[in-house]
Parts: C-alpha cells; sequence; structure tokens
C-alpha cells in the first residue's frame, strides 16, 4: 500500500460488512485512522478484528442522533478532526405497490435519508477544509425496479442531497460526493431472495446476465472507488456521482 491516507482519520458507517467492512479495510491499509459503526457489539467487534490496524469500533445506529452525537464526541475528543467521511449505512427490503406500508417506509427512508443527512450534518463541526464527504448511492437511483420502488427513491434523494450540499458548503473546502454500486456480491444483496442457497444463487446469476461486464461486483472494486474519491487523486471532483456497476445503468 501506499499510505495515501496516512495521519488522515475516516469515519466509515455501516463498515462491518459489505461495501463498508471493504472500504474500512482499505483505509486503514492505506494508512487512516478508521472509525466504524454497527448496530450490533458482536459484529462489530468482529469486523475491528479483521480490519486491523489503527481503527476503532462504535457501537451506533446512524438513524438515531444521540448515537451520532456520542460517535462524534468520541472523535473530537480523541482527533478534533474527521478528513474523509463515508456515509455508508443504509439498508431496504422488496415490496411492490399496493403492499407499501408505512414501517417499510419509515425504515427506509429513515436509514437511507434522515441517517445520511444528520451523519452528515453532525459532522460539519468536525469537517476542515480538504475534508472528503463520501455518500452512498445505488444504480437504482435512476432506473426503475420493480418492487423496489421506495429503496430506489431513497438513493436518489440521496444524490440530490450531494447536489445542494456543495453549494450549502461552497467556499469552505469540502467536497462531497457519491458512489453508486452497481449488483455488488454482499450478504444484503442475496438474501432479497430469502435464505434458500439456490434462489440466491439464481438471483446472482440473473442480475450477473443484465451487466455488460457480464458479471456483480465485490466490495473491494467499491472500495477503490471510495479510496479515489477519499484522497486528493479527485480533489477536483464535487457533487459527482461515481457508478461502479460494469455499465448496468450505462446502456
Amino acid at each position: 500500500m501506499s499510505n495515501r491516507l496516512a495521519n488522515k482519520v475516516a469515519v466509515v458507517t455501516g463498515g462491518t460488512s459489505g461495501i463498508g467492512l471493504a472500504t474500512a479495510k482499505l483505509f486503514a491499509a492505506e494508512g487512516a485512522h478508521v472509525y466504524i459503526t454497527g448496530r450490533r457489539q458482536d459484529v462489530l467487534n468482529a469486523a475491528v478484528a479483521e480490519i486491523g490496524g489503527k481503527v476503532t469500533g462504535v457501537k451506533a445506529d446512524s438513524g438515531k442522533l444521540e448515537d451520532l452525537d456520542r460517535l462524534y464526541d468520541q472523535i473530537k475528543t480523541a482527533h478534533g478532526r474527521i478528513d474523509v467521511l463515508f456515509a455508508n449505512a443504509g439498508g431496504g427490503s422488496m415490496l411492490p405497490l399496493g403492499q407499501i406500508t408505512e414501517e417499510h417506509y419509515d425504515d427506509i427512508f429513515g436509514r437511507n435519508v434522515k441517517g445520511v443527512v444528520f451523519t452528515v450534518q453532525k459532522a460539519l463541526p468536525l469537517l476542515k477544509e480538504g475534508s472528503s464527504v463520501i455518500l452512498a448511492g445505488s444504480i437504482v437511483g435512476i432506473e426503475g425496479n420493480a418492487n423496489f420502488s421506495i429503496y430506489s427513491a431513497s438513493k436518489a434523494a440521496v444524490r440530490n442531497l450531494a447536489r445542494s450540499w456543495i453549494l450549502d458548503l461552497k467556499g469552505k473546502g469540502v467536497r462531497v460526493n457519491v458512489v453508486s454500486p452497481g449488483p455488488i456480491h454482499t450478504t444484503g444483496l442475496v438474501e432479497l431472495a430469502g435464505d434458500d442457497k439456490a434462489q440466491q444463487q439464481g438471483l446472482l446469476d440473473y442480475l450477473a446476465s443484465t451487466v455488460p461486464l457480464g458479471r456483480v461486483g465485490e466490495p473491494e472494486e467499491i472500495a477503490k472507488v471510495a479510496l479515489f474519491l477519499a484522497t486528493d487523486d479527485s480533489s477536483f471532483v464535487n457533487g459527482a456521482e461515481i457508478f461502479a456497476d460494469g455499465g448496468k445503468a450505462q446502456v
């Protein structure tokens, strides 16, 4: 590794699995002191052990403002700043129009929109000039997807938050960008097909058939995009949405 994040303080919310875990591992390998959050202490402990290096796990739910306050108070006391913030925590489930419930809506928008808004807003006092904020988007934010309308709408909202926030932060030297993955081989994705292994593989095979590269992506491939946005290599990239989707949303 080239230590591109040496002496940097990075935060990855939802850093215990999938894209968040892969990104935290890469950030730590590049020299950052990484803070990860997760909602389950046992899973959080396992992720910290797997990441190694300079990593701190904080049990927190990004949808709970008091948890975010506790996270940022800890970082302020230890470091006084955040150089990289990856608002990655989120998730969702599938329901078609006609079956959407208030609980379904509140859960998805609470995790993917409310959580992102306050993860970033509460970090502002710690974000200094040169800081990079990365938001977790998705290609579904620009696509129509049966049974996935609420999740898709939440990711479209994330995209527009970045567009607006770069105007709110104009002149402050803080960049905000979105990384929007296509289908990535994560536990969260395969669980959309239920617990049956054959159905999970069927989902992966189907999604691979829709990608011009002919396969689904791996979390480590998204982590590399996040690293680009975290470093000075992307110093003039601001308000952008970078698709890492094997071409799926581009055709």
